[in-house]
């Protein structure tokens, strides 16, 4: 979190861009934009563009990594060059490392890869473009992609974030919010259930905050949950000739 005095995030009850403390940005999302891949997803979500492709179930390769039990399931995040204001180096860095691994983490607890064995499922998430949550974005992109490839799941996985911006908690942070706000608490659960399968926070909350911010993230979560039904309700149907 970046320190800046002059900024004002949050007066009269409206955030920077005019969203109340409870409101999402704008959330756009569209399946099967990939033709060569099994299944895939695009999600705009504010300012943040994002695509996730899913490829198989298919062998794994070298044959040494197979399971003979289960399928493994491979997660890459990253981050385009030109995703961001100030262009990134190509290629992993620890922080996309990291969100590999968190995002591959929590799509194992819904992937039923026990019915896979020796095989493996590919996902990559390319964030196109970058405007704050984008691992939020992406595990949600991910998982839609995961059901537009029928892929079998015990149930989606919906991720939201809330955080805290000049001692308001407030849900779904924005770029300027999650650079000179105060906290940020990342979160995915599995909708049916409410099982949270990924949870971290990034800077400081009271208990009474963190209480309230993660309520506010989980609902946030539930009303993505809705949306990625929604998209999955208009996704088109091929039919064989």
């Amino acid at each position: 979190m970046k320190k800046n005095n002059d900024i004002v995030l949050f007066k009269d009850g409206k955030r920077y861009d005019g969203r109340k403390a409870d409101e999402l940005r704008p959330i756009v999302m569209k399946t099967g934009v990939l033709k060569r891949a099994s299944g895939s997803a695009y999600v705009e979500w504010g300012k943040n563009k994002v695509i996730a492709g899913v490829y198989g179930p298919r062998q794994l390769h070298p044959k040494f990594m197979q399971n003979p039990t289960k399928a493994v399931v491979r997660c890459v995040y990253n981050m385009a060059p030109f995703s961001v204001d100030d262009r990134k180096k190509p290629g992993p860095d620890r922080r996309s490392v990291e969100i590999s691994k968190i995002c591959t983490e929590a799509l194992e607890n819904v992937v039923l890869t026990e019915k896979f064995p020796n095989a493996v499922v590919d996902v990559f998430i390319e964030i196109l473009q970058a405007d704050a949550g984008t691992r939020c974005v992406g595990l949600t992109a991910a998982s839609l992609a995961l059901a537009d490839a029928g892929i079998p799941m015990r149930d989606m996985v919906a991720a939201c974030a809330a955080g805290k911006v000049q001692g308001e908690v407030v849900l779904d942070l924005m770029k300027e919010e999650d650079n000179f706000g105060e906290s940020d608490l990342p979160l995915a659960v599995t909708p049916r259930k409410k099982e949270i399968v990924l949870l971290q926070m990034d800077g400081k909350l009271s208990r009474e905050e963190f209480t309230k911010a993660f309520n506010l993230a989980v609902d946030g979560a539930m009303q993505v949950s809705e949306m990625q039904k929604k998209a999955l309700l208009e996704s088109p149907v091929e039919v064989e000739k």
